[in-house]
C-alpha cells in the first residue's frame, strides 16, 4: 500500500484505553499510533500527582492494488485479444487450457479460508501480542468446542475466549499485616521485591508503603518500615528516603547479612517491612547471589515478589523467570502497564510458567497507581475485545484498587 495526504494529530487522556477509543471516535479505523507515552499533571516529587497519556499519531488516503478478481479479468482480456489478432481457435484453447492450469496450481498451493469469527479471534490474539503457543491453543478449544455455524456469534465467542484466558490467569492475595495486638519480630511481615534493573521497584516500595503505611498507628511500635540494599545507586537511595520523609515512615539502609540481621532485631513490633532491592541484569548471577544471600538472612518469614516491566517481551519474560527462580518468589509484580497497550505476551508466559500476579502497578503517583491484581484489571486492558465488566466480574470477582481502602 501507498499512504499519502497524511494529517498528524495528538490526543491527551486519562488513561491508554480512553486515549485509544478517542482516536477511534475521532479519526475512525484508519487511523495509526506514531508515539506514545506517559505524562504527569501536578503532584509534589512525585507524590499524589495524576498520570495522563499522550498519543500522537496519522490518517491518510491507501491506494488499493488490484484483487485477485480483477487481475484474472485482465488476464482474461489479454487472451481474447491475443486470440482475435492471431485468428486461430487453437491458440484461444492453449491459452484457455493454461490459465485454468495456473488457477489451479495456486489454488492447491493455498490453505483452506478459515471461518471468520475464527479468524478474527486469531487476528485479535496476535494484535495483543499473545504467544503463538497460548493462541494456537486457544484456537484448538474454538475448533473443538464450536460449531461453524456457533462462529457466526461473534458476541458468544469472544465471551468464551475471554473467559478461556481468565481462567489462566492466576491471582495472589494481597499483603496481610498481622493485628497489633500479637505483633512480634518473628510474626513481622517482611515483603521484598527483587527484579531486574528499571522495572519499578523502588516507587513499587513507596507505593505499597503509602497504602500500608500512612496513616499512623494505635500501636506504639512503626506500622511500616522501609529497608534498601540498594545502595549503589545513590539517586534510589535518596528517593526511597525522600518518599519516607513526606510519609513519616522509618527507612534505613544494610549492606550485609549482618546488618540486615540487626535491622530485622530492632524492628520489633512493625506490622510490615518493605524491603527494596539492588538492581541488577538477569545475567549478573554473581551479583544476584550476593543479594540472596543478604536477603536469606529474613528466614520463613520473609515473601519475596519479582517485579516484571509489562513492555519485556516473552522471550526476555521467561528468562527472568528462570533467572530469579533461586529466589523462590511467591509472585509477580506486573509493573509500567501504562507504557504499554499489549499484555498478551506477560498473560502466556505467565500461564505457561503457572505464575500468580500480586500487584499491578500503572503510573507513577504514590499511592493512587497501584491495584492488587485481578483477572478482570487484565482481561480489560486486552485490546479487540468487546469487554462486558459486569459479565467478567460476576465470573472472576470485582475489581478494586488496595489504595482505595487506605485513602477513600
Amino acid at each position: 500500500m501507498i499512504e499519502k495526504d497524511l494529517q498528524y494529530f495528538t490526543i491527551e487522556a486519562p488513561t491508554p484505553r480512553e486515549a485509544l477509543e478517542q482516536m477511534r471516535r475521532q479519526y475512525g479505523q484508519e487511523a495509526r499510533i506514531l508515539t506514545h507515552k506517559s505524562v504527569r499533571r501536578g503532584g509534589l516529587l512525585g507524590l499524589f500527582s495524576r498520570e495522563a497519556v499522550e498519543i500522537t499519531g496519522y490518517i491518510g488516503k491507501k491506494v488499493k492494488t488490484p484483487t485477485s478478481a480483477q487481475a484474472m479479468e485482465e488476464s482474461r482480456q489479454r487472451i481474447l485479444a491475443d486470440a482475435r489478432r492471431e485468428q486461430s481457435l487453437q491458440l484461444i484453447l492453449k491459452e484457455i487450457e493454461s490459465l485454468k492450469a495456473n488457477i489451479g496450481k495456486e489454488d492447491a498451493g493455498r490453505p483452506a479460508d478459515k471461518p471468520a469469527g475464527l479468524a478474527r479471534i486469531e487476528s485479535i490474539l496476535q494484535l495483543n501480542d499473545f504467544t503463538p503457543t497460548f493462541t494456537e491453543e486457544i484456537l484448538a478449544r474454538i475448533r473443538k468446542d464450536f460449531s461453524l455455524e456457533d462462529l457466526d456469534n461473534f458476541a458468544v465467542l469472544q465471551n468464551q475466549v475471554l473467559d478461556w484466558i481468565g481462567e489462566q490467569i492466576r491471582i495472589y492475595p494481597s499483603i496481610q499485616i498481622p493485628d497489633a495486638q500479637v505483633r512480634t519480630e518473628q510474626s513481622s511481615k517482611v515483603f521484598i521485591v527483587v527484579g531486574p534493573t528499571g522495572v519499578g521497584k523502588t516507587t513499587t516500595i513507596a507505593k505499597l508503603a503509602a497504602v500500608f503505611g500512612v496513616g499512623g498507628s494505635s500501636s506504639s511500635s512503626p506500622k511500616v518500615r522501609i529497608v534498601t540494599i540498594d545502595n549503589y545507586r545513590i539517586a534510589a537511595l535518596r528517593q526511597i528516603e525522600t518518599y519516607a520523609e513526606i510519609m513519616r515512615i522509618p527507612v534505613a539502609c544494610v549492606e550485609s547479612v549482618g546488618e540486615f540481621k540487626s535491622f530485622l532485631a530492632m524492628a520489633d513490633g512493625t506490622g510490615l517491612i518493605l524491603v527494596d532491592t539492588i538492581g541488577r541484569s538477569p545475567r549478573d548471577l554473581a551479583k544476584l547471589a550476593e543479594m540472596k544471600a543478604v536477603l536469606d538472612a529474613a528466614g520463613t518469614r520473609s515473601e519475596i515478589h519479582l517485579a516484571i516491566s509489562a513492555t519485556t517481551k516473552a522471550s526476555d519474560v521467561e528468562e527472568i523467570l528462570k533467572t530469579f527462580e533461586p529466589f523462590k518468589y511467591k509472585a509477580v509484580i506486573l509493573t509500567k502497564l501504562d507504557e504499554t497497550l499489549r499484555i498478551g505476551n506477560i498473560i502466556s508466559v505467565l500461564a505457561a510458567s503457572r505464575k500468580p500476579i500480586s500487584y499491578i502497578a500503572d503510573g507513577q503517583s504514590v499511592p493512587q497507581d497501584i491495584e492488587q491484581a485481578s483477572v478482570v484489571r487484565l482481561l480489560m486492558n486486552l485490546e479487540g475485545f468487546h469487554v462486558n465488566r459486569e459479565r467478567l466480574e460476576k465470573r472472576f470477582g470485582e475489581r478494586a484498587k488496595i489504595s482505595d481502602a487506605y485513602w477513600s
